[in-house]
């Protein structure tokens, strides 16, 4: 699917985008004097980051992109989520813009703002604004951390007008075909105050994701951090028995990601026994007890 023409159908949603891409787009040019290509080129993965799937997620995204379904990427802190979308873009051939979103977020850091500069005010776009006119696939990482009355921007975005309104500025962008909002969350940290509206989540399609199997995760782990297949297979065991106190001690357990760090060191000639306190038990938890818990889990492998 890289790179394919995108196809019509009769369909509420496509029909939007077909409008956009047939608009003309003077009125919508931000301020500046680059072109699209210009603009998005840092945007693009160059690279193929890598990515070993676990199920059809792949073919999913693919299918969704392919309809421009707005997407949602559910699954616990360092399970591979900012990696599959990365690995996405790359595969499609479309530039990536990637927003970590915090509780101080704001609208405008989203859509943009004017800014004073020496010849007076010059409207900027925000990430938001960039990826909705020129057609760049925009993640916004742990959406959960922003505001309510900041998500509800998207709204228009995410439904079959695919429209983006700049109130301050006047003006309406219909966003461009190639244009794909994706968002991530961690199911495990929502509460009453910090979560999505149904009204945001019923906007979206979600893929499920969660830490690969034992033998896939050893294999993720051995690649990314170049230790032998043995040494990757004892760190995710021990993953495995912190995982399993999550909720008894521990509010989450250990991730991939933090697999992958504790390896790196190992593969740098670091004694395993350190490797695994520094990356894998003093980052989780201070509590006296659960840390010796979890260096006797480390000691049993190594």
């Amino acid at each position: 699917m890289r790179n394919e023409p995108f196809m019509r159908t009769y369909s509420p949603r496509q029909q939007a985008m077909a409008r956009a891409a047939a608009a003309t787009t003077v009125a919508s040019r931000p301020a500046s004097t680059g072109t699209t290509a210009d603009i998005l080129t840092p945007y693009l993965v160059t690279e193929q980051p890598y990515y070993r799937p676990v199920a059809d997620e792949v073919e999913l995204y693919e299918a969704a992109y392919s309809v421009r379904m707005p997407m949602m990427l559910k699954g616990p802190t360092g399970c591979g989520k900012t990696r599959f979308v990365e690995y996405m873009a790359w595969k499609l051939g479309k530039p990536l813009i990637t927003v970590a979103c915090n509780e101080d977020m704001t609208a405008s850091d989203l859509v943009g703002r004017f800014l004073l500069d020496a010849n007076g005010t010059r409207w900027q776009d925000g990430p938001l604004a960039v990826a909705a006119r020129h057609g760049a696939i925009c993640y916004l990482d742990e959406v959960v951390e922003a505001r309510q009355d900041t998500t509800v921007v998207i709204h228009p975005l995410t439904d079959a007008r695919r429209v983006l309104p700049l109130e301050k500025k006047g003006e309406l962008i219909d966003a461009h075909p190639d244009f794909q909002i994706v968002i991530s969350y961690n199911p495990g940290y929502q509460s009453l105050m910090k979560d999505l509206k149904q009204s945001t989540k019923q906007r979206f399609g979600a893929l499920d994701f969660n830490y690969p199997e034992h033998d896939i995760e050893a294999e993720i782990v051995a690649h990314e951090s170049g230790v032998t297949i043995e040494v990757a297979k004892n760190l995710v065991h021990i993953g495995e028995r912190a995982r399993n106190l999550k909720g008894h001690g521990l509010d989450e357990g250990l991730s991939t990601r933090m697999l992958i760090y504790a390896g790196s060191l190992i593969a740098k000639g670091v004694a395993p026994l350190a490797a695994c306190r520094v990356a894998l038990v003093r980052p989780i938890t201070d509590d006296p007890d659960m840390r010796d818990a979890l260096d006797s889990a480390v000691t049993t492998y190594f």
